[in-house]
């Protein structure tokens, strides 16, 4: 299965479900600058921070200044390191320093990082175990992960599941017209719900709150109709369903967990 996270595309509907997008050029539900505002204001100067999963920084052509600058770390911090699977994330202007994954330890020094940000990549982890256990490992005592994820319980995830893989690139253009096909990955929803998020977050040394957000619907914007009732999905779904998973943990001392 693909992921259906990351890009963004214009909104045609945008200002009719939600007016005050005309000032600004974004909503009162923003998924991006909510995470990134407690993000932001969880930053100190002093701090080295490592994005997991940095891509290459496409979020520089985000025409609204406001959330581009919230999502743009680098000269907020010390240093910015960014790791990545993909070679292709050397191109990412918005981190100091770029290190590629090569094997399931991460080229980075046990106990360097301050605070961790995981934006849209937990679902692309086949093996959840490992990948904790490599946050734990670099993570300072008393270092913070910032987490964002799709959830396996929203409708967009279970309708994909549906979808026959041979359609999904068809699906995935129609719901993400500015995606480029090499910024599509295979995604596993291994540990993609609040249950279990919240489970290994806390068996691997964290004091975490963990909990489902729903943006405007987005990704239902080529049909009004659809918009309309993904509005109505935000007003009333329950919070396990909602499409995305926030999490903020911080890392207690590692002699006193696990």
């Amino acid at each position: 299965m693909i992921a259906m996270a990351h890009a963004r595309k214009p909104d045609p509907f945008g200002e009719k479900f939600y007016p005050e997008t005309k000032f600004g050029g974004f909503t009162d539900c923003d998924g991006i600058i909510a995470f990134f505002n407690r993000v932001n204001a969880l930053l100190q100067p002093e701090y080295i921070v490592l994005d997991v999963g940095c891509g290459r920084g496409s979020y520089g052509d985000d025409p609204v200044r406001y959330r581009k600058n919230l999502r743009i770390i680098r000269g907020k911090v010390a240093r910015i390191i960014g790791i990545d699977v993909d070679e292709n994330a050397c191109a990412n202007a918005f981190i100091d320093e770029f290190r590629l994954i090569r094997d399931d330890c991460w080229p980075v020094d046990s106990n360097s990082i301050d605070l961790l940000i995981c934006d849209n990549v937990l679902e692309h982890i086949e093996q959840p175990e490992r990948f904790f256990a490599e946050i734990r490992r670099v993570l300072k005592d008393g270092g913070i992960l910032c987490l964002r994820t799709p959830n396996k319980w929203c409708y967009i995830v279970l309708a994909a599941m549906c979808i026959p893989e041979k359609f999904h690139s068809a699906v995935l253009s129609l719901a993400q017209s500015g995606r480029e096909q090499r910024d599509v990955f295979p995604a596993y929803y291994r540990c993609n719900s609040v249950r279990k998020l919240r489970g290994i977050m806390t068996r691997y040394g964290f004091d975490c709150v963990v909990y489902g957000y729903e943006a405007e619907p987005n990704y239902l914007s080529f049909s009004i109709i659809t918009y309309f009732f993904g509005v109505l999905h935000q007003l009333f779904a329950p919070g396990w369903m909602k499409p995305s998973i926030f999490a903020f943990g911080l890392m207690q001392k590692k002699k006193e967990s696990r």
